[in-house]
């Protein structure tokens, strides 16, 4: 039991952030207040949602660059339209970002499975694309507090419960995503496509349109968390969320999401956000300069990147020496 615990990713990073608790808790214990854990957990909810949503997409060995830009797309078009018209309701701003979020993850989809262009190039692409358009749309103007309704700046900070509505959006994405990986088809045919695109064929699953549905989840996404992002600061512009995108490619790296395809899970995916967003939350506490979070962060990267290859190198030999004696 204990050699099995030993050998988990997740396991390992769960063991990693309550060190790191620990060792900030030691100097400032104040840091592990319930209070102060629960405000964590809300400065992290929009990462973690971004990161499962990345999960989905990476799995199937793609990536997509471009949800940063998706994010501040569809929150800079709900910002507008309410500042434009306050009296629409926000389950209709909700569900607007949402569609829209779809339709430009879907686009990604189509060009990597119609035209087979690269992921990597193909969002590349697209995120300079989506940060144009917030320009042209929005003419470089910022939609502030004061031109946003207070149903729209309430409700990703209304509390239920004693925590943030925020909050409790980022369980439910978990529970959803975890059911979705776990026990839906579309789950299973992730992880199939990403293990082996070959084998997957045989099986009768469709590549293509499987990574199609990859992106456009993920595509929603980050239309949801365009709308949380600007209710929850009250503020849209031009640049938001710009360089978030490997915040959240580092999430998954960090929680064990191969870039290969095939390997982690959601629960890897949520530690690897928590891990990223405690150190940003404890390293001012301990006056750590800010140049050596950014060390930190991408130290911590690449021994998550290490570690992946390594485990996967494991595999690889496992699977060779069952094939010998079986030969």
């Amino acid at each position: 039991m204990m050699a099995r615990l030993l050998k988990s990713r997740e396991a390992l990073l769960a063991g990693a952030i309550a060190l790191l608790l620990a060792l900030v808790s030691w100097r400032f214990p104040g840091f592990v207040a319930p209070e102060n854990l629960a405000r964590i957990f809300n400065d992290t909810a929009i990462l973690i949602i971004l990161a499962l949503g990345q999960t989905a997409v990476i799995l199937t060995r793609c990536i997509d660059l471009s949800m940063a830009a998706n994010l501040a797309l569809c929150g800079m078009v709900a910002a507008m339209l309410n500042a434009a018209a306050p009296g629409i309701p926000v389950g209709a701003l909700l569900a607007l970002a949402i569609l829209t979020g779809a339709a430009l993850g879907a686009i990604n989809g189509a060009l990597v499975w119609q035209l087979g262009i690269p992921p990597i190039v193909v969002t590349l692409g697209t995120l300079t694309i989506y940060r144009g358009l917030i320009f042209v749309l929005s003419g470089g103007e910022w939609v502030n507090a004061h031109q946003m309704s207070e149903p729209f700046k309430d409700f990703a900070r209304a509390e239920l419960l004693g925590l943030p509505v925020l909050s409790w959006i980022a369980f439910l994405v978990v529970a959803a995503m975890a059911v979705l990986m776990t026990r839906a088809p579309l789950g299973r045919a992730f992880y199939a496509v990403g293990g082996n695109p070959t084998a997957a064929i045989y099986a009768g699953i469709d590549v293509g349109r499987t990574r199609f549905a990859a992106f456009t989840l993920a595509g929603a996404i980050a239309g949801l968390s365009g709308y949380l992002w600007v209710s929850r600061y009250a503020v849209a512009y031009v640049d938001i969320a710009a360089g978030f995108e490997l915040d959240i490619i580092a999430a998954c790296v960090i929680g064990g999401i191969s870039i290969a395809g095939g390997i982690g899970s959601v629960g890897g995916a949520v530690l690897g956000a928590l891990f990223l967003g405690l150190i940003k939350n404890a390293l001012p506490v301990v006056n750590v300069s800010p140049f050596w979070q950014l060390a930190i962060s991408g130290t911590a990267i690449i021994i998550a990147v290490v570690a992946n290859a390594r485990a996967e190198g494991r595999a690889r030999r496992i699977i060779l020496r069952k094939a010998e004696v079986l030969a």
